[in-house]
């Protein structure tokens, strides 16, 4: 199984004056999703979704709240997420599983799961 990774961009509609008065997006500190969008692309209903942050003391911050089915997509909410380096674990209705990918949920708010 693999995972899509589609980076969510948004419009700023800022005029060029004040782009050019802003800092380098470089420089900016990247600020966790408050939530990510989940699209199950699967022939098999999305029973399990969870998302928890690396390291030692794993934490749980996102999960699917019911099983999301084949070509629906969701948001899952994120528990006072931490950095951008996540855990992303999916178990799906024919018994596959993701291995527990490490995922940067700053630049990829958006996760595609597919055969």
């Amino acid at each position: 199984m693999k995972f899509q990774r589609v980076i969510a961009t948004a419009a700023a509609g800022l005029c060029a004056g004040l782009m050019l008065a802003a800092a380098p997006a470089a420089a900016q500190k990247a600020k966790p999703p408050a939530q990510i969008k989940i699209t199950n692309m699967r022939a098999s209903p999305l029973t399990t979704f969870e998302i928890a942050t690396t390291g030692d003391q794993s934490r749980l911050v996102g999960k699917l709240a019911k099983p999301l089915e084949p070509g629906k997509s969701t948001a899952v909410k994120l528990n006072k997420p931490l950095g951008c380096n996540y855990y992303v674990l999916a178990r799906f209705g024919d018994d596959a599983e993701s291995d527990g990918e490490s995922m940067d949920l700053c630049k990829d708010r958006v996760i595609r799961l597919t055969e």
